[in-house]
């Protein structure tokens, strides 16, 4: 058990930490996450190892975590916090441009829905197709474009806001 576990944690862990924070929009929180689960597979490691797709059930697994109700309230605070920082965040030259333009896409989708969320990452972050999302959100493919879709409109929406001026 401890070996693959182990071995399985070592090549993936930097693959799950940064899904988990793209999804949650914040790093000490996609840690908290990233911990718990691997505490629980820990534990289950010998039936999820021998699955055909064990990164996806880990994947599945913290998505789950960050959709579950003893987020939400954790997940809320971070997104405004979040959407509030960006807007005083000075810009700054040189390779903080790449963490500055991440944060400020951070700020863009944390406004959105955490499902709307989650599939978007899925999608955009980690190229998965509507089968994979669908299983790792537990819904349908049409549901996953119907998330997919509700998600880009209100982005688009919220940039033509910024763009224009205008309060949302």
């Amino acid at each position: 058990m401890g070996d693959g576990f182990e071995q399985f944690v070592a090549d993936r862990i930097d693959r799950l930490l940064a899904y988990a924070t793209a999804v949650t929009c914040d790093k000490y929180l996609a840690q908290d996450i990233v911990q718990d689960v691997l505490l629980r597979a820990q534990h289950r490691w010998d039936r999820i190892g021998a699955m055909e797709a064990p990164y996806l059930y880990l994947k599945r697994m913290v998505t789950n975590d960050y959709l579950s109700w003893r987020r939400l309230k954790a997940a809320k605070t971070i997104s405004l916090a979040h959407a509030d920082l960006a807007q005083h965040a000075p810009s700054v030259a040189d390779q903080t441009d790449a963490h500055a333009e991440r944060d400020a896409m951070r700020a863009r989708i944390a406004v959105l829905p955490r499902k709307q969320r989650a599939a978007l990452v899925l999608r955009y972050y980690e190229d998965c197709t509507d089968a994979q999302i669908a299983e790792v959100l537990g819904c349908t493919e049409s549901t996953v474009r119907s998330q997919l879709s509700r998600a880009l409109q209100t982005l688009r929406a919220n940039e033509l806001a910024h763009a224009t001026g205008v309060q949302s």
